[in-house]
């Protein structure tokens, strides 16, 4: 049960937050591009395709936390300070996402102005997801050895 709950959690992450991560980042340069060539459909496409990439895998990433949790209930490390910081990082991007990532991109698609505050979230965003994913990489007491 505990590989099974750790493959889930693994997929999602990969298939959820890279999906995420990826079309927020294309977003603010997408939403430029659009703005600076407003007579260009295909540019002013872009931005709505991301917007809703980054939404729908926003939600299917809720899968990471909830997999996330019982994995580290199946496998006892719920107390370990390693995966409280991951926990707390991953609502910290959570809230980004939800309270200035989606807004932000959902007004630059009303108002047609990029947004420069949209980028360093995104960025902010991203480098929360990989101080996470660093830490479930090189875990302290880990059995791997891979953080020693």
């Amino acid at each position: 049960m505990k590989a099974f709950l750790l493959s889930v959690h693994v997929l999602a992450a990969i298939l959820a937050v890279g999906p995420v991560a990826v079309a927020a980042s294309m977003f603010p340069p997408a939403a430029r591009a659009a703005h600076l060539t407003p007579d260009d459909p295909r540019k002013s496409a872009v931005p709505g395709v991301l917007h809703r990439i980054t939404r729908v895998y926003a939600v299917i990433g809720i899968f990471v936390p909830v997999f996330g949790i019982a994995t580290g209930a199946a496998l006892g490390v719920l107390g370990e300070t390693w995966l409280i910081v991951s926990m707390v990082l991953t609502a910290a991007a959570a809230a980004l996402l939800i309270g200035l990532i989606l807004p932000g991109q959902q007004r630059v698609l009303g108002t047609g102005d990029p947004d420069r505050r949209l980028a360093m979230s995104t960025g902010l965003f991203n480098l929360l997801w990989a101080a996470v994913v660093v830490l479930m990489i090189v875990r302290p007491g880990s059995t791997t050895g891979v953080g020693r």
